[in-house]
């Protein structure tokens, strides 16, 4: 059971995500600064400085977390559970984390992606973020199909999926579809892709 020491940081937590990601709307990225995002979740800036390092840790929020479910699924996978069941699932799982626990709310999500796409500070970082958790999530499936897959096919297997997710999700902002439907088509995507590495893993 949390705490209620821990349910107040979690809502200071949450305060300074929504009050950076409305200035960032309304102003832009780089034009607000850290003490009027502390001001407008009614913090000071230091208070600030015990959740986030940075203006780009505040997008990024959530980044670690999921990473570590996922991890976590692929770790605790059933012992007889097939390949493809296993990549999906994690395709599934990416989705799942997008809509509920700390994630933002839907509405949120097509603006923090904006964002991600038109500063370059953020371009960045979600480039190293990307490579990053691929490479992390190729190895643990690795280590858990070591018999079928070696770190080659494991590697394209996830950047397959990963790409095919993550492209159908922007083409799906795009043409002005709800993030609901984006993240559906997420899952389509990977199906797609699946259905492309059939034969990996079989021995």
């Amino acid at each position: 059971m949390v705490g209620m020491r821990e349910r107040k940081k979690q809502r200071t937590r949450r305060a300074l995500i929504e009050a950076a990601l409305r200035l960032f709307a309304e102003k832009g990225y780089e034009e607000t600064t850290l003490a009027e995002i502390a001001a407008e979740a009614d913090v000071s800036t230091r208070t600030f400085f015990s959740y986030f390092a940075s203006k780009e840790d505040v997008v990024f929020f959530d980044s670690n977390t999921r990473m570590e479910r996922l991890l976590d699924r692929v770790t605790t996978r059933k012992s007889d559970e097939p390949l493809p069941a296993l990549l999906l699932g994690i395709v599934r799982e990416s989705v799942s984390q997008a809509t509920e626990d700390e994630g933002l709310p839907l509405r949120d999500a097509p603006l923090r992606m904006h964002l991600i796409m038109n500063v370059p500070a953020l371009q960045a970082r979600a480039l190293h973020l990307l490579f990053d958790s691929q490479l992390r999530l190729a190895r643990a499936l690795h280590d858990a199909y070591p018999d079928q897959l070696d770190a080659v096919e494991a590697a394209a297997a996830v950047g397959a999926l990963t790409g095919a997710a993550k492209l159908a999700v922007m083409a799906s902002i795009e043409r002005g579809d709800p993030m609901e439907r984006a993240m559906e088509a997420a899952v389509r995507a990977a199906e797609v892709a699946l259905r492309g590495l059939d034969r990996l893993g079989d021995t």
